[in-house]
């Protein structure tokens, strides 16, 4: 398969012929009508739904197990869902916005209008293959781009699958999709687009915007994260644990807004750790023939998140691994639930995304000291608070800086569409999602329409007193 995915990869020229191509569309059309743009995002809400099988199959296979429902959540009804808010927002998106005019310069008028960029690339993570790949397209189509899209080598059959279904539904004048590996990766990056969205790890997101910006292409990043989950002493534990299993155990971990660490009350440790178990266990309470139980794509991820619980173990943590029926995960692609306690601040796990069912247990003693560990560190892409104390929340809330939050709960401002998504800091910039990847992907071009008669011709040459006179009118007087 990877071979054949290798023989569909774009060389450079032929990148920059793609390129070309997509740019000549677009300025035959360079503002689509609303009734365009709204037929192809039919299109691709039909596609989606007639090929989901195909997908669920197709990730599945990719993954080694992927849950069919973490699918059909994670992937399909998001982008679905996606698409039914931007068709249902278009038109109030598309326009023009009127905007206040200066008393001097009346009369006139003032408005803004969104206008699309042109062409926009997309590249597209591994871990959620269908969903990263889809949503941003909605957004780039909802604003009237063609659409440059780099699917990633790493979910193969997804990958071939998405590339095949795009090109009938939408056409390659459209959406050109791209396949290949890291190099074709960078190759992609270093095209003159008129906008780059690219999601994936921090160091490769450097690399990205480096090469952005040897053409000044404007980049949108969304980055990993160590996100935190903060638990308050006043607050069910169960209710926390049930939370942070069901974001930490979806799609086993490998979710970039994922919680990365828990930092809980040091006289709560043993029960939270009691009630994570028996969430897990509830949830799960066999594992590795478990269709609800997602695994871990890839040998190389596995290993990497053994070597991270070893590591911490090695350096004095306390390895707590929920496994209820006790059964052997060798060669299941799977690995269970591990919490890390008493975890030294050198070891990797502290330092490094963990993206996949590894947990460390931060204790703390005042909300003040949690706040200070969480400030200490980059920006998380998302923050997780267990509170039901308005004030405690919204100390948290300005006191902390994160791309994006969920009170008493995990992943919902992510999934919520109205709602936009992006980090900040080394956790990403820029934003999309929604109306807000409309706004991205589109040029807010001001506009202003001066009337016959303006009193904008008060302050034309040549000056003299009835300049001064007008401007002690507007600035004051001056010495």
């Amino acid at each position: 398969m990877a071979d054949a995915l290798s023989e569909l990869a774009l060389t450079h020229p032929e990148l920059v012929a793609a390129l070309a191509k997509l740019r000549a569309s677009a300025q035959a059309d360079p503002y689509p009508s609303y009734d365009w743009r709204r037929l192809q995002l039919q299109r691709l809400l039909a596609m989606l739904r007639a090929s989901a099988s195909d997908f669920i199959q197709a990730i599945a296979e990719d993954f080694g197990h992927r849950s069919p429902y973490d699918t059909k959540l994670g992937e399909l009804w998001l982008c679905i869902n996606q698409l039914q808010h931007a068709l249902g927002g278009l038109k109030g998106w598309m326009k023009p916005v009127k905007r206040g005019v200066n008393l001097p310069f009346w009369p006139a008028s003032a408005r803004t209008q969104f206008q699309p960029l042109g062409v926009v690339g997309i590249i597209a993570p591994w871990n959620y293959p269908l969903m990263l790949a889809v949503q941003p397209l909605v957004g780039a189509l909802a604003a009237g781009n063609r659409v440059m899209l780099k699917l990633s080598e790493h979910t193969e059959r997804t990958s071939r699958l998405l590339a095949q279904r795009l090109t009938e539904t939408l056409g390659p004048d459209l959406v050109a999709v791209v396949l290949g590996d890291a190099d074709v990766g960078a190759a992609f990056a270093r095209l003159p687009l008129d906008h780059l969205l690219f999601t994936g790890s921090s160091s490769v997101g450097q690399q990205v915007a480096r090469a952005a910006a040897e053409n000044l292409v404007p980049t949108t990043l969304e980055l990993g994260g160590k996100c935190p989950a903060i638990l308050h002493a006043g607050f069910s534990v169960e209710r926390f644990a049930a939370r942070v299993v069901q974001g930490k155990c979806y799609s086993a971990g490998q979710s970039c807004v994922a919680p990365d660490y828990l930092l809980v009350p040091h006289a709560a440790t043993e029960a939270v750790v009691r009630a994570l178990t028996a969430r897990v266990s509830h949830c799960f309470p066999q594992q590795v023939n478990n269709p609800d139980y997602s695994g871990i794509l890839g040998a190389t991820r596995r290993q990497r998140l053994q070597r991270l619980c070893d590591d911490a173990e090695n350096r004095g943590a306390r390895r707590v691994t929920i496994n209820p029926a006790n059964e052997d995960f060798a060669g299941s692609g799977k690995l269970p639930l591990t919490l890390l306690l008493d975890v030294p601040g050198d070891a990797r796990v502290l330092h490094e995304e963990v993206f996949g069912p590894v947990l460390p247990v931060i204790t703390y003693d005042t909300l003040d000291d949690a706040i200070r560990y969480v400030n200490a560190r980059p920006s998380p892409l998302a923050l997780y608070y267990f509170d039901s104390e308005p004030a405690r929340i919204r100390q948290v809330l300005e006191r902390t800086l994160s791309g994006g939050v969920t009170i008493n709960g995990t992943l919902m401002h992510f999934l919520n569409d109205d709602l936009p998504r992006g980090g900040v800091g080394q956790s990403g910039q820029g934003r999309y999602h929604g109306r807000y990847g409309f706004m991205t992907f589109s040029h807010e071009k001001a506009i202003f329409e001066q009337a016959a008669l303006s009193g904008v011709g008060l302050f034309a040459p040549p000056y003299g007193k009835h300049v001064d006179r007008v401007l002690r009118l507007l600035i004051g007087p001056w010495s």
